[in-house]
């Protein structure tokens, strides 16, 4: 876990954001059965997605994604990182996941991270929910520089 709030305290954070189709909300361990469908789905893209040394999330089992999703869940709570599910309208579905950390760099304020579903990233989802989620990142959040590592800045530049 992170050691301290990723925004100030009188910050209110975001609890759902809406997009065509699919929104954003709070990803908790309630989501474990879609997230782990999604996440196993996309296994072969998502390695090393987010570290590039990284081999999250192979050989994932169910259990230890619902350890992972109540990590993210408390760090919600405790401000200190902030997970998003991407659910379809009616909540049948995950799309993909959203992440806000605080940066390892000190000229960004966060970094952020986002995937689609493997079905989804084939038809270009991707895409929209990158627009959403930078709009929102920028429209709704406090920071002044957010770092998408490995999408605007190469990982070997990072």
């Amino acid at each position: 876990m992170y050691k301290r709030p990723l925004v100030p305290d009188g910050f209110e954070v975001p609890q759902r954001v809406d997009g065509d189709g699919f929104h954003l909300r709070m990803l908790s361990v309630y989501d474990v059965v879609k997230d782990y469908a999604a996440v196993m789905e996309s296994e072969a893209r998502l390695v090393g997605f987010m570290e590039p040394a990284g081999d999250w999330p192979r050989r994932l089992t169910i259990d230890e994604n619902l350890i992972d999703l109540g990590w993210h869940q408390r760090e919600f709570t405790l401000r200190h990182s902030f997970a998003y599910t991407v659910m379809n309208d009616d909540e049948s579905r995950c799309l993909g996941c959203c992440y806000i950390y605080p940066s390892n760099r000190p000229e960004f304020d966060a970094m952020a991270f986002y995937w689609a579903r493997e079905a989804e990233f084939r038809t270009g989802f991707d895409d929209r929910l990158g627009e959403l989620f930078r709009g929102f990142i920028a429209v709704e959040w406090p920071f002044k520089t957010v770092a998408f590592p490995g999408r605007d800045i190469a990982w070997s530049d990072w």
